[in-house]
């Protein structure tokens, strides 16, 4: 952790969640160029590394490339696997599975049409696959779908190595985020004015919640910078610092002012003074031992009550009980 923390505190990070699949992140204070650092590495991490669900091949009887088409069946086969690669779907184990997609004789076919089990989750039933006019009832097409990371380009030699020829391999993004925008703004803390916010927007499909997404991210990126995290890593104490540390003694100085400001302020009624001698200091709008000590003598003499008897009681009583009498009380 930069040493600037020292100087500044640790990082207010707070994550507002707009909806399950949209939130905003914002942590600030951060030393300059740490936004950018920060921002880029979670973008990344977002986008190539969380766990999604997409359609990995297709295959339609009678259909040998994706440059085909199907009878009855207005888009072409690379139109139906753009359609298909925007799917939202949601897959809860780990593997491949074969779903599959009957065409009707007329009318628009959605992803509600997909006959899946129970470990897939469709997020966007009305997603659009294809448009059929006079398709034959008994034509359905065979989808595979899995779960993965990142993005996966098909190749040559990938369709060559496939054992079931029928199928025609697809470009799959498992990344179930939709969208992840950073922006770093200036932020200032005292006459520290070269600090940096960052600002981070996220929305994904619906497999997962932005905020927990987000963490997963974070946790992602932790995990491999411990990579270099070994017994016999270089620090320098001077300059550098942990946030546990910090906020420990951040907590550390709000109790101790909180107890400070609470042991502060004592009542006079503890100094057991006469009746008379109470009502006048509390009537003159003096009601703890600091405000009494604040108040020079000239002043007090001007309370309604308060005489040469209170002055000698006050005197004595604060004697007797060991506080400390400021030269503008004693008499």
């Amino acid at each position: 952790m930069h040493i600037l923390h020292e100087i500044i505190g640790a990082p207010r990070i707070c994550i507002e969640k707009v909806s399950k699949t949209f939130a905003n992140l914002r942590v600030n204070p951060l030393p300059s160029g740490f936004g950018l650092t920060l921002g880029n590495a979670l973008r990344r991490v977002l986008f190539s590394s969380l766990p999604g669900t997409a359609v990995v091949a297709i295959k339609a009887p009678g259909i040998a490339h994706e440059y085909d088409t199907l009878p009855g069946v207005k888009e072409s086969m690379l139109d139906i696997i753009l359609n298909l690669r925007q799917l939202r779907l949601q897959k809860f184990s780990k593997g491949v599975e074969e779903v599959q997609l009957p065409l009707v004789k007329s009318g628009v076919v959605t992803a509600k049409d997909l006959k899946i089990s129970s470990d897939i989750e469709i997020l966007d039933p009305n997603q659009k696959i294809a448009t059929c006019d006079g398709a034959s009832p008994k034509t359905i097409l065979t989808l595979r779908i899995e779960k993965g990371v990142g993005f996966r380009l098909i190749t040559n030699e990938d369709s060559a190595n496939e054992v079931e020829s029928e199928y025609i391999l697809i470009d799959a993004n498992f990344s179930p985020i939709i969208k992840a925008k950073y922006d770093v703004n200036p932020a200032r803390v005292g006459d520290q004015t070269n600090l940096d916010e960052l600002y981070l927007e996220v929305e994904t499909n619906g497999s997962i919640e932005a905020e927990a997404a987000i963490k997963l991210s974070a946790t992602i990126l932790e995990r491999y910078f411990n990579l270099f995290n070994v017994e016999d890593a270089y620090t320098d104490q001077d300059f550098t610092a942990t946030f546990s540390e910090i906020k420990k003694r951040e907590e550390k100085a709000q109790e101790e002012a909180a107890a400070a400001e609470e042991q502060s302020y004592v009542p006079i009624d503890i100094l057991g003074l006469s009746q008379r001698t109470l009502n006048a200091l509390v009537n003159g709008g003096i009601t703890t031992l600091e405000d009494l000590q604040r108040t020079p003598m000239s002043q007090l003499t001007q309370l309604r009550g308060f005489g040469q008897k209170a002055k000698t009681e006050l005197e004595q009583v604060l004697s007797e009980q060991g506080y400390k009498l400021p030269s503008n009380l004693r008499i």
